[in-house]
């Protein structure tokens, strides 16, 4: 029984929404007649949302099939932005600060770019700040590699073949094989340092923060000044705050899934 809508209701909108959940991690790549089938949209139909879609950015077309684009992910980003994600995490950058005495933050990856969801200034008087909102290219950032490193190795690649690799310093990885290579070792280590590659003099340590199923869904660093603590320390006192305080957001998300903001 085909359920009844009201008169508000626009039946477009249901069908583009029926076409992109058409695709799956079964099948990430479809033909227009396997859209058609999937969705019971005529071939005419399934094509012009197809089409609409590829206008707005949402699915790419190599000539034969079709496939999501990693745009698709700012619905799901939309919606982790109005959770309690940057309340629940704020006390916890807030201490690590605290610890620290340097710029602690919390980001989510969009498209090719990390967010800025939730930050604590350091409280010294000379300090890296950067707004809640700020964008940045994610390969030149230590948040970026992280969750980069933490993608599906296709949904990876599918995110790596469309990105701009453009140098933000000289130090910035601007080739794919070398930001491979990078975020395999990422992978490995379970941290991130970047020195210089965002802005010179400017050294990042990231650690992923994952979801009850073990998927990276954020990232949370510390920025400070290059020169400022040696490779030993970072990777002596750094990296196990960071760990830590990743660790207390994760439990924190898991007591509080559903609490809004």
């Amino acid at each position: 029984m085909v359920e009844e809508r009201g008169a508000h209701f626009i039946r477009s909108v249901e069908r583009a929404l029926a076409v992109l959940r058409a695709f799956s991690p079964e099948q990430p790549e479809l033909t227009l007649t396997e859209v058609a089938t999937a969705t019971e949209i005529d071939r005419a139909g399934a094509r012009r949302l197809l089409h609409t879609l590829m206008d707005l950015g949402y699915v790419r077309h190599d000539g034969r099939h079709f496939a999501l684009t990693p745009q698709v992910l700012e619905f799901g980003y939309a919606y982790l932005s109005s959770r309690p994600l940057p309340q629940i995490a704020e006390p916890h950058l807030q201490r690590l600060t605290g610890e620290l005495h340097e710029m602690t933050a919390l980001a989510v990856l969009e498209r090719d770019e990390i967010c800025y969801v939730a930050q604590v200034p350091s409280p010294k008087l000379l300090s890296v700040t950067i707004p809640v909102g700020t964008r940045f290219p994610a390969h030149a950032t230590s948040m970026g590699k992280i969750l980069l490193a933490g993608l599906p190795p296709e949904r990876l690649e599918a995110r790596l073949g469309g990105m701009d690799l453009r140098p933000v310093t000289a130090n910035t990885i601007t080739t794919r094989e070398a930001l491979r290579t990078e975020l395999a070792a990422v992978r490995k280590r379970g941290f991130v340092v970047s020195d210089n590659e965002l802005e010179s003099g400017l050294r990042g340590v990231a650690v992923p923060v994952r979801d009850h199923a073990g998927r990276v869904f954020a990232a949370v660093n510390v920025s400070l000044h290059a020169e400022s603590a040696s490779e030993d320390s970072v990777q002596q006192e750094i990296v196990p705050r960071l760990l830590a305080t990743a660790s207390r957001i994760e439990a924190d998300l898991r007591l509080k899934p559903t609490t809004p903001m």
